[in-house]
């Protein structure tokens, strides 16, 4: 389980690549690293990914072929930063919205403006997500805990202040970017509930 409250950015260093399966490290803060064993979880991106290896301040994880399809992951190049979170423990603040690091897609980014002190993020919206996003509503992108401002048909945003876009790495977001995107358990169990119901009748 993850906050979606993303402790800190670091760059990623690809360390072997085959046929459906890739292997990246990075280093870690000291805090991350306190306690930290093999097989932990920890969300790059908001993708939760399992430690395969610690040597000094890295870890290493794999990426297998579901990962690599469904997240950005793939997309990074050596020295790309990637969103860092270790798994939640119990007694800490839930400053976000709890998100499991399941990935259900990726979003281009379409357009980004910059207002005085603020930023505002659109992202494309296929019409198999459009049902589970609303105005106020929670998303996680990257693994950021974010809330959602404007739906329209093909397209939503959020509006980041600046303290997320120093932690994150929305503060250098491009146009074309995809960025991954979990949609909120409890939102995704009231509308598929509903849609079940609809599709028996019984609304």
């Amino acid at each position: 389980m993850f906050t979606g409250i993303v402790q800190n950015t670091a760059p990623i260093r690809w360390e072997s690549q085959s046929e459906q399966l890739k292997t990246l490290s990075l280093p870690l803060t000291e805090q991350q690293r306190s306690g930290l064993a093999i097989g932990a979880s920890i969300a790059l991106n908001g993708t939760c990914l399992t430690v395969t290896r610690i040597e000094d301040d890295r870890a290493w994880f794999d990426i297998m072929m579901e990962s690599l399809r469904v997240t950005n992951l793939g997309d990074l190049r050596d020295g790309d930063p990637v969103n860092v979170e270790r798994a939640a423990r119990f007694g800490d603040d839930i400053g976000g919205h709890v998100m499991s690091g399941h990935v259900h897609a990726t979003v281009p980014v379409v357009e980004v403006e910059r207002p005085e002190n603020n930023c505002i993020i659109w992202f494309g919206l296929t019409p198999e997500l459009r049902a589970y996003l609303f105005p106020k509503g929670y998303v996680g992108l990257n693994g950021c805990s974010l809330t959602i401002g404007e739906v329209r048909d093909d397209r939503f945003n959020v509006f980041l202040i600046p303290e997320t876009l120093q932690v994150t790495t929305f503060g250098q977001v491009e146009v074309g970017q995809r960025i991954n995107l979990e949609i909120d358990a409890h939102t995704q169990a009231i509308v598929d509930t509903l849609n079940r119901m609809r599709e028996a009748g019984q609304l």
